[in-house]
């Protein structure tokens, strides 16, 4: 039953609680200043004192002149260095020589006063035992010692026993150890399933058995689940990659003999217009069969891990590539502000495909100049490319990052566009916790904006 989190939770609360309730409730005995009853050694020593007193005031006459005075220098004689003696009458009366620890006497009488059962208790440096009974001219009277104390505990600790606020918050101080070990057992399971939901986060689906071993009941049947979960992803991009498979190889099959159909009609017959329609057709359902598939693998496909990169080291394969393709189609491509070493969380090969993507459809729509940017902020990094083409209609900038979505059907037969390219790049910086949008360039084309979170270490 223990090993259920709410019990042992429940369990070690209540604990904690009767522990600070018995320490409230105990410590305060400790205090030496407490009243204590005398051990029989201290009540013999203090019996013999009382009796030699009584023996010798049997020679004082209790109606002689200032008999009180003979009791004092009676006293006198019979207490120790650093002793004073004090004896109370019968009415209430204090005898003694030390007439300026009078209160203390009065304050102790008032809690102990059973000769049969004597006391001490602590003031200060001193100690006063008592009372012991003497007999005296028919009555009965009562002595009192005043001594130095033998067991004086610190001011520190007076401090803490005068006050218990003060007592709570050390107790408190004291176990919060104990109480910090407790709390770091329980959630210890929690962090490494948070460790293996991170990797998960990663592209990393490998099981982690060891869920299952460590912590409460509700710990280990959500690793269970955990790794089932697991096992299932797994399962799914099996079928997932199987399906790819065999939507590549039954689609792609007809449109090969489509093709070669059209090649050998081509022979026979001559070019057509006919012919040479379903022959781009057929090319353009091939490459659109390519995108979706692309995009479709982008989706489910987590063999890539997420690593992290510098993004300087990232790009620069491509922006050489750009550089040199600029060159050879006679279109003027510049890099403002280069990338910086900024580490970002990515996957690398899906964020470098993106991002070759998007420059290249600035080639292709752009009349002559493509302008990348790279601004780096606290927290993260924009990309901006513009070109000086066409642009896109202000009520289309947010619909072509959808499949399928076309601004120009003439620009497309033209371009051979599928409609998938920008779908891709949303995805891909979309799994990176990017955002990616589309705006008017100051270059008169089209500007795409690319937002990626720096890693903070």
């Amino acid at each position: 039953m223990f090993d259920r989190l709410t019990i042992r939770i429940f369990t070690i609360f209540l604990l904690t609680i009767a522990f600070f309730l018995m320490l409230i409730t105990l410590l305060p005995n400790l205090d030496s200043r407490n009243l204590t009853y005398l051990a029989n050694k201290e009540k013999e020593i203090g019996n013999m004192l009382a009796n030699q007193l009584e023996k010798e005031l049997t020679n004082i006459p209790k109606n002689s002149f200032r008999w009180w005075m003979r009791f004092i220098v009676l006293m006198d004689n019979h207490q120790k260095p650093g002793q004073f003696l004090f004896i109370a009458t019968p009415n209430g009366q204090i005898i003694t020589a030390d007439t300026k620890n009078i209160d203390r006497i009065r304050n102790f009488s008032e809690k102990s006063h059973n000769v049969d059962d004597p006391a001490k208790k602590i003031y200060d440096s001193q100690e006063v035992i008592g009372p012991f009974l003497i007999n005296y001219a028919g009555a009965n009277y009562q002595l009192y010692v005043l001594q130095p104390a033998s067991d004086i505990q610190s001011q520190f600790v007076n401090l803490i026993f005068d006050h218990p606020f003060l007592l709570l918050i050390l107790t408190m101080l004291a176990s919060s150890p104990f109480l910090l070990w407790l709390s770091w057992s329980i959630a210890k399971p929690a962090r490494g399933l948070k460790q293996a939901a991170d990797q998960v986060a990663k592209g990393n689906l490998r099981e982690w058995p060891e869920l299952e071993k460590i912590g409460s009941t509700e710990y280990k049947a959500t690793g269970a689940s955990f790794n089932h979960m697991l096992r299932e992803l797994k399962r799914m991009q099996e079928l997932q990659q199987h399906l790819f498979s065999d939507i590549s190889h039954e689609l792609r099959t007809p449109l090969t003999r489509l093709q070669l159909a059209a090649s050998l009609l081509r022979r026979k017959q001559g070019e057509s217009n006919e012919v040479s329609r379903i022959n781009n057709e057929a090319l353009k359902l091939d490459a659109m069969i390519g995108d979706l598939l692309s995009l479709a693998r982008q989706q489910y496909d987590n063999n890539e891990i997420r690593e992290f990169n510098t993004m300087n080291v990232l790009f620069r394969q491509v922006l050489e590539n750009a550089s040199f393709e600029a060159e050879q189609i006679g279109k003027k491509f510049l890099v403002i502000n280069p990338p910086t070493n900024h580490t970002i969380l990515c996957y690398p090969v899906a964020l470098c495909s993106a991002l070759e993507n998007v420059i290249r459809n600035a080639f292709r729509y752009s009349n002559h100049e493509i302008v990348l940017n790279f601004v780096a902020q606290q927290q993260h990094i924009t990309i901006t490319i513009d070109d000086d083409g066409v642009g896109v209609a202000d009520n289309e900038l947010e619909q072509i990052f959808r499949p399928f979505y076309r601004t120009s059907e003439a620009r497309d037969r033209e371009t051979g566009g599928t409609g998938l390219g920008l779908a891709i790049v949303s995805n891909a910086i979309t799994r990176d916790n990017g955002t990616v949008k589309a705006e008017k360039s100051h270059l008169g084309g089209l500007r795409i904006v690319i937002v990626l979170p720096i890693h903070k270490y």
